[in-house]
């Protein structure tokens, strides 16, 4: 059995209020590299920051390959393969950065592992620490339900993916987007374009109906493939565009009575900032 953990969710955590992505891989925390590096540069270019680094680091460069290990990471277009580090290697990445923020970082990292340990203990800490930062942001308790219902209706339908045989990352990217076309007529990617998001996860600004349809056309493909016992990408992908073909009749009929449209450009982006203002506010005694 594959010692990788499938979660398309990507966890975003919060360092001196910069967003890490980060993920589940060999039952640790994986961070985004990039991520790691604007937050303790204030880079606008993290990428041409690692090059530099690297280039003026001949052992950094030569260990880059046991270092950097790419993931699969949501973004607002969906799933992109980024590279990622754990915390050993952020520590050495961390070395070759001069900055002061390095040592709070440290700190930061072993907390964040620690918390790691304890929900591999204890399960339900995780969507506890989840249910609270949702809000902290702001969000509403009935949204809140409905976003951690959603993780879990996800987790079902990818467990059941590599049961039959699907590739993780890139095919998972293309069975969600066959679900997404057919359940709002958009890919993941398009939806997020249309919210005008960049780099935030297109989930955490859907509203209470695009979840609705969203996790329908899941749970349906999560249905589908096990009745038709769907082997392989190619089935998996006929079990999808069935499945998000569900949540897309549904949506059309809801849409025919109310008047309205689903899928909306309206987003969440307003409660970030708002809960990141809150923090420094906070922080700072103002």
């Amino acid at each position: 059995m594959s010692d990788i953990t499938p979660n398309p969710e990507t966890r975003i955590a919060l360092f001196q209020r910069r967003e890490i992505r980060r993920t589940i891989h060999n039952n640790e925390w994986w961070f985004v590299i990039t991520d790691v590096v604007a937050a303790l540069t204030d880079s606008v270019d993290p990428q041409g920051y690692l090059k530099d680094m690297r280039r003026r680091d001949p052992e950094l460069a030569k260990g880059w390959g046991q270092i950097a290990t790419p993931l699969s990471i949501q973004t607002a277009g969906g799933p992109q393969n980024l590279n990622c580090a754990n915390t050993e290697g952020l520590f050495r990445i961390i070395q070759s950065i001069p900055s002061p923020k390095a040592e709070p970082f440290k700190r930061w990292l072993a907390r964040v592992g620690y918390e790691r340990i304890q929900e591999i203990e204890d399960p339900e800490l995780a969507t506890k620490r989840t249910r609270a930062l949702y809000k902290a942001k702001g969000y509403s308790d009935d949204w809140i339900e409905k976003r951690m219902r959603s993780i879990a209706i996800r987790d079902e339908l990818t467990d059941e993916w590599k049961k039959r045989g699907v590739k993780e990352q890139r095919e998972y990217a293309i069975l969600t987007a066959e679900i997404s076309k057919a359940a709002f007529g958009l890919t993941p990617t398009e939806h997020a374009e249309f919210k005008r998001l960049k780099r935030e996860n297109l989930r955490d600004h859907m509203t209470d109906l695009e979840l609705i349809f969203s996790m329908l056309g899941e749970a349906a493909t999560t249905e589908i493939t096990r009745t038709r016992d769907a082997q392989g990408f190619p089935k998996s992908k006929e079990a999808a565009h069935a499945g998000g073909t569900v949540a897309g009749n549904a949506r059309r009929e809801l849409e025919k009575k109310s008047g309205r449209k689903v899928v909306t450009s309206e987003n969440y982006l307003a409660l970030t900032e708002r809960a990141k203002r809150k923090q420094l506010k906070t922080k700072t005694g103002g």
